[in-house]
């Protein structure tokens, strides 16, 4: 149901004419033309305009980001509540409920858009959420729970199609996706993975995950020390060039995406004015 959706959804939008399309169509299901000489931008405020076709990405916290459009529509993902001493409503949060750290039971009620990344009775998640410049959509995957058990849907990897590109995160990613699940994600040209290695995937799991989407950017996240970090980025060397940016965001378009794989550190930040 899920991959018939986008199906009809990405042949109405190549229908549209031109100018009737508010969102450039992303290439979640080809390859993303790739050019060398991507920057990194540094802003001073998160609140900031962006250029158009480009999308800012800024490390909050654990597995938490704030995505910006230029047309003004945000994002944060595994939204747990708390973002820094800051008055700003994001107009979308994602949740998974893994752990307390990547969600919230009382999300602030002025949130336009609430996607919890879980299933219930009727089924797991399924989110479709078309922004007109930006579309949220989701593939649910299993979580692990007590001895053994396994929460059926637990667990969603978030996708934000906008400005041509397609943003993935993993959320609180604890098996190798199914090839169904690959498939439903398409090409992915950023994505942010969770790297603890352990209470998600195994270390070598998740680079076997990494290799297979070989996403032009992969940014780094819920490390437990830099200790954990640098294991990761040492079994990434050699077939992805580690950028180490020294701060908490950059800015990324589908002009500038690197011709070779990147991990690109970001090191966390709250917001603040």
């Amino acid at each position: 149901m899920l991959r018939y959706a986008l199906s009809l959804g990405l042949l109405a939008a190549l229908a549209l004419p031109v100018d009737a399309q508010s969102r450039r169509p992303s290439h979640c299901i080809a390859i993303a033309d790739a050019a060398p000489g991507m920057e990194y931008v540094q802003t001073a405020s998160f609140r900031a305009p962006v250029a158009k076709g480009r999308v800012r990405l800024h490390y909050i916290d654990h597995a938490m980001f704030l995505l910006a459009t230029p047309g003004g529509l945000t994002a944060i993902t595994d939204y747990s509540g708390w973002i820094g001493n800051v008055d700003f409503t994001p107009t979308v949060v994602t949740m998974n409920h893994a752990h307390e750290t990547h969600f919230t039971s009382y999300p602030d009620p002025a949130i336009p858009h609430v996607l919890r990344g879980w299933g219930d009775a009727a089924g797991p998640a399924d989110h479709h959420l078309d922004l007109d410049e930006m579309l949220v959509r989701n593939v649910p995957t299993d979580i692990r729970r007590g001895l053994g058990g396994v929460e059926a849907g637990g667990n969603s990897i978030f996708v934000f199609e906008v400005e041509g590109l397609c943003i993935g995160h993993l959320g609180h990613l604890h098996h190798i996706p199914d090839d169904a699940q690959f498939a439903a994600l398409g090409r992915l040209d950023v994505v942010m993975a969770p790297v603890d290695g352990g209470m998600t995937l195994d270390l070598p799991s998740m680079i076997d995950v990494l290799t297979r989407l070989r996403s032009s950017i992969v940014i780094p996240m819920h490390w437990f020390g830099e200790s954990t970090l640098q294991a990761f980025l040492r079994g990434m060397e050699g077939t992805f060039e580690v950028v180490d940016t020294g701060g908490p965001a950059l800015e990324v378009s589908l002009r500038d995406l690197p011709s070779r794989p990147r991990v690109v550190v970001l090191w966390p930040a709250a917001l603040r004015e």
